[in-house]
């Protein structure tokens, strides 16, 4: 299998854990807006379950769903200069977002290790399990951000007409 192959086969599989975490967030919805306005009766568990999800929902798929094109940039001065000077800007990006997940790792290590001795308000779900996700996020930004800086030092990024070649899948 090729490296080409292993990474999509990699990335559908993160997108079926998005799919399936988005539709047991829109399941969960569903329960608690039967449960408050039918049975006048709400659940706390579900609003819990739902604001989990969808944080796990987020951090997951700006990790491992969306390739770099995807993400939202402010990149008004970007497209303004050279295909030189973008790749100065995108080498210069890159290398802030490493230094900056590096640097805050240990304390966000930290403060999630801490969450270990505290437990979310319904559900009983030790808070370090609810933010350990972040965590991966750091991880994958870092590698990502990482493998992008070797691309732009070794020039294989087409910058020339503001897409970086990393689009689609």
């Amino acid at each position: 299998m090729t490296m080409q192959r292993l990474l999509k086969m990699l990335r559908d599989r993160a997108d079926d854990v998005a799919i399936l975490m988005l539709s047991a967030l829109f399941l969960s919805f569903v329960v608690q807006i039967t449960w408050r306005y039918v049975f006048n009766y709400p659940l706390g568990w579900t609003l819990e379950l739902c604001l989990t999800l969808w944080l796990w929902t987020v951090f997951w798929g700006a990790a491992f769903c969306l390739s770099n094109d995807e993400h939202v940039r402010f990149d008004m001065l970007y497209l303004l200069v050279s295909a030189k000077m973008r790749r100065l800007f995108a080498g210069i990006s890159a290398a802030v977002i490493i230094v900056a997940m590096l640097a805050s790792w240990e304390g966000t290590w930290g403060f999630v290790s801490f969450l270990t001795i505290k437990k979310s308000g319904t559900l009983r779900i030790p808070l370090a399990y609810v933010f350990s996700i972040y965590l991966a996020f750091m991880v994958a930004t870092v590698v990502a951000y990482g493998w992008r800086l070797q691309r732009i030092l070794r020039g294989e990024l087409d910058d020339a007409a503001g897409a970086d070649g990393e689009g689609g899948r």
